[in-house]
């Protein structure tokens, strides 16, 4: 995941975060993107991912009719497989870019990318 974002041209750095969210049964891992954050669910398999994500407004990345709980920076939820995200930036272009390395899938036998 890391090095997929950094392909991308991301600055990532994980920050030291154990914070809960709400309606999430893991714990995420939290990196800065520049000025934007990156907080990252990974769990056992994509069925656990999706019976949470099932559960969320995704307009406010949280649980349905509660405020939102990422402050004043509107949440993009970002769902691939056993992973589900929640991205804080104001830049549609880093939105972009984060939503297409974290959705690419993972590398195929025989491409010129590296496994991670």
């Amino acid at each position: 995941l890391e090095r997929r974002l950094k392909q991308s041209g991301f600055v990532v750095k994980r920050v030291d975060d154990t914070t809960h969210r709400a309606g999430f049964t893991v714990k995420p891992a939290v990196y800065t993107l520049g000025k934007s954050r990156l907080e990252v669910f990974l769990y056992r398999d994509s069925a656990s991912a999706a019976r949470d994500v099932a559960k969320l407004d995704t307009l406010t990345a949280g649980p349905v009719g509660k405020p939102s709980q990422w402050g004043e920076v509107p949440p993009t939820l970002i769902r691939s497989a056993n992973i589900a995200a929640v991205l804080l930036s104001q830049s549609a272009r880093q939105i972009e870019r984060a939503v297409n390395a974290l959705t690419a899938g993972p590398p195929q036998a025989g491409s010129p990318r590296p496994c991670w």
